[in-house]
């Protein structure tokens, strides 16, 4: 006998418990009736990943009930069909001190009507993003239900990285393992999921499932990639990166051993970094804004590299209809800004407008007359540009609904080379967690591919190529204020990415100067960062829930 698997990766919304129970029903059939009998669908399917203090509410818990029974009543006359959803279970209130009633991360199946096993979550982790040991106790028993004649061990996520609650499944009987997953993307983890499933493979000599969820949600995405693997530790399968997809895979039982396989074709191949962390930004650009109901997207396009990039991507995420780029000319602001802003909007097709802000800081100028006599100008200047023009575009998407997207690449969050409630107002932030190399990357890539089919190179070759500048006082230059974009970027992954010293990035060849400067402003500006928008997180560490250092700090290593 031969049983049929379909791994639904699939995109939720937190808190949407109808709308989720509605697309995994929806899924469910599908796959039935394409000869499945087994469905597997994400950790915490139904109510997305991760619903943070909702978890503490009691009726958060309760409409995850009501929309689990709904599942059970509505796929209970398809005979023999078992659905895996994940959920939390329990509930309670909480003290000033502790939880009243022990809650679980769980997985429950269901087949006609009826839920026949479940698992609770053993392994909760409690680094980077996550933060499960606040809302979770951890289960205690493994989870083995049959179907088919298979007999099949539930993991949740964590569960997968280490070898007890593998071992615990195979001890229970299990022929294959299934791992129900929302493992946040960072460049470079799908890999090293599959690797680390390779081991699991190998410890405990059972074929593997891995059922990931896709999506944005805030700042963190699920690139889905949803893969499984047969006893020797091969892919026999692996989905899409970045959109839903229902992957289908067959088991089979030859004494006693359990056979994986699926199509050929049901290996996507791995795409190359910057497709990676493309699809991975339009990704989070599109659920954010869709999932909030924004009817679209307003940016300040400066001319430079940032601001282009960052239209680039909103026109692939929401497309060109629903974004309005307004150019915000200063007194320094460079013809060729002008120029290569009307030339870029011009292949996009988006609606462009043009407000000269020189009256409008001249005015702030002669409001602040008395109060600077006396006082050279300097950097209080160019912040009043930056500030007027954030003013500006916060006004247009009061008025019209539309977010502002802000600009500002994680080499200028680190260093606090931007302006608080000016370049940094808005509500969402692209390329907060994108360096400036990084940048001029993806610009040189997406010039070069067309994935959204938006018909041409979407960003002109001077942008790319002209020196970055902030165009906030004459012939200003970023590299006047900063270190080489390439030392600067290598310090911050370093440092701030990867907790190295000080002394030991001198040591490996970067200058003393260099060193203490950057890390220097990354402590200074740490209060810049806790005003700034939310944003797409894309490696490991990000400005944001991976990153909690105190504003107030005199520590210096």
């Amino acid at each position: 006998m031969t049983l049929q698997i379909c791994v639904a990766q699939l995109n939720f919304v937190v808190g949407d418990m109808p709308g989720n129970a509605r697309k995994i029903i929806d899924t469910a059939r599908e796959a039935y009736a394409r000869g499945a009998r087994l469905v597997l669908t994400p950790e915490l399917s139904i109510c997305g990943y991760a619903a943070e203090d909702l978890f503490l509410r009691p009726a958060f818990i309760d409409a995850c009930d009501d929309a689990l029974k709904t599942i059970a009543a509505e796929l209970a006359g398809l005979k023999g069909l078992h659905v895996v959803v994940g959920h939390p279970e329990g509930g309670g209130v909480r003290t000033r001190s502790v939880a009243v009633t022990r809650r679980h991360n769980r997985a429950s199946v269901f087949c006609e009507g009826q839920r026949v096993a479940h698992y609770d979550k053993r392994e909760l982790p409690n680094y980077q993003v996550f933060d499960e040991r606040r809302y979770f106790t951890p289960g205690e028993q493994p989870g083995v239900f049959e179907v088919e004649g298979v007999k099949v061990g539930l993991l949740i996520c964590e569960d997968a990285w280490f070898q007890e609650p593998a071992r615990a499944a195979r001890d229970a009987g299990a022929q294959l393992l299934a791992v129900l997953n929302a493992s946040p993307f960072h460049a470079g983890k799908s890999a090293e999921r599959e690797q680390r499933m390779r081991e699991r493979v190998a410890d405990c000599g059972l074929p593997l499932v891995y059922a990931h969820l896709v999506g944005g949600q805030d700042e963190v995405i699920f690139e889905g990639r949803s893969f499984a693997l047969n006893a020797a530790g091969d892919v026999v399968a692996r989905a899409e990166g970045f959109r839903e997809a229902t992957p289908d895979l067959s088991v089979q039982v030859l004494e006693g051993v359990a056979q994986l396989t699926a199509a050929p074709e049901a290996i996507v191949a791995w795409p190359c970094a910057e497709a990676e962390l493309w699809d991975a930004l339009v990704l989070g650009v599109r659920d954010y804004l869709g999932k909030n109901g924004f009817k679209g997207a307003i940016l300040g396009l400066s001319g430079g590299i940032d601001s282009a990039l960052v239209l680039a991507i909103a026109v692939d995420a929401i497309g060109a209809d629903k974004i309005h780029a307004v150019m915000m000319p200063s007194p320094y602001t460079a013809d060729i800004s002008w120029i290569d802003s009307r030339d870029m909007v011009k292949r996009l097709g988006v609606r462009y407008d043009e407000i000269a802000i020189a009256p409008l800081f001249a005015g702030f100028k002669q409001a602040l007359a008395g109060q600077f006599a006396g006082l050279a100008e300097d950097t209080t200047e160019e912040n009043i540009q930056a500030r007027i023009r954030g003013t500006l575009l916060m006004a247009l998407s009061n008025k019209t609904g539309a977010i502002v997207l802000t600009t500002g690449n994680k080499s200028e969050m680190a260093t606090g080379y931007c302006t608080l409630y000016g370049d940094m107002a808005g509500g969402f932030a692209v390329i907060k967690d994108v360096v400036k190399t990084q940048v001029f990357a993806l610009a040189r890539w997406r010039n070069q591919n067309d994935p959204y089919g938006t018909g041409r190179a979407p960003i002109p070759e001077r942008i790319i190529t002209r020196p970055p500048s902030a165009e906030l006082r004459p012939d200003q230059k970023d590299q006047d204020s900063l270190p080489a974009y390439e030392v600067l970027d290598a310090i911050i992954e370093r440092y701030m990415e990867n907790d190295e010293g000080v002394d030991a990035l001198i040591a490996d060849g970067f200058e003393r100067a260099d060193v203490e400067k950057v890390t220097r402003l990354i402590k200074l500006n740490e209060y810049k960062r806790r005003q700034s928008p939310v944003g797409i997180r894309v490696t490991h560490r990000s400005f944001g829930k991976d990153w909690r250092y105190p504003m107030t700090n005199r520590f210096r290593a």
